[in-house]
């Protein structure tokens, strides 16, 4: 029973389930949420996570175990189909309940949200607008958070920049270690259309133009906390085109993509109130 419930958790795509989790909780720390609101923001996002993630692994099960993905669960056959697809849904549904004491702000913002994963999966993966359902829940994912609050606020249309932008990044992070797997199976994004190069630097150029938004969106004078961000962000960014232009797409570049991506989220967390309209 045990190994069916790790399987089964593995089958959530936990690390970006966690990535996103952390990246509202910290938002929701910021705005100043008393403990208990908090604690209801990180359990909805973690459930929507978890609907998006199990829904993958359910429609990608067939193409799965094509390739031979031996870190997918369900291709395995650790985890049955059924299981993944019922547990999808129930935490799509908990999701829902669980923001809705948020208030209807929050809750539209999180439908839209989990809506992009779900049309994801469901064949935008395969399309040249691939990064969109990326863009559009990222974008929107800060304003669960301000809408969440007991006074909601909308977010600064800056912030709904970066974090389409970080979208976009997380989006080519995602898809970069699986390009030869997908092309084998039919799937044909926006990154594998551009080529792992070309991804790259779109990943980099992204977090570098959202790494400024968050510097100089909350207003001058910048907070030092700040500069020092923009500053860390920026060389990773410029180190990782560097790298990119003098050879392949390696792991050290991801580690990059990554350190930018976790740097401004620490940014967005640190601007507080700012983040508000």
């Amino acid at each position: 029973m045990a190994k069916k419930v790790i399987s089964l958790l593995l089958a959530s795509h936990p690390g970006p389930t966690v990535v996103v989790t952390v990246i509202a909780t910290l938002l929701g720390v910021g705005l100043g949420y008393p403990p208990g609101r908090l604690l209801l923001l990180a359990l909805a996002i973690l459930c929507g996570q978890l609907s998006i993630g199990w829904s993958n692994d359910w429609l990608d099960a067939a193409r799965d175990r094509a390739v031979e993905r031996s870190d997918k669960p369900a291709a395995r056959g650790d985890v049955s189909i059924a299981t993944v697809r019922v547990s999808a849904f129930v935490a799509l549904a908990a999701a829902v309940l669980l923001t809705i004491p948020l208030g209807p702000g929050a809750l539209v913002a999180h439908v839209v949200a989990i809506a992009g994963g779900w049309a994801y999966n469901l064949g935008l993966k395969s399309t040249v607008a691939s990064f969109v359902p990326f863009a559009v829940s990222f974008g929107v994912l800060p304003a669960i958070a301000t809408l969440g609050q007991e006074q909601p606020a909308l977010p600064q249309w800056w912030v709904f920049a970066a974090g389409a932008l970080l979208g976009v990044a997380a989006h080519v992070t995602n898809v970069l270690p699986d390009l030869e797997d997908d092309a084998r199976t039919g799937i044909s994004g926006l990154p594998h259309r551009l080529g792992a190069r070309l991804s790259g630097l779109l990943a980099f150029a992204a977090l570098a133009v959202a790494t400024v938004l968050i510097t100089v969106g909350p207003g001058f004078p910048v907070r030092p906390l700040l500069i020092v961000g923009l500053v860390i962000g920026l060389a990773a960014s410029v180190t990782g085109v560097v790298l990119l232009l003098r050879r392949s797409p390696t792991r050290l570049l991801m580690q990059l993509i990554m350190t930018c991506a976790i740097v401004d989220v620490a940014m967005l967390a640190l601007s507080g109130q700012s983040v508000t309209v």
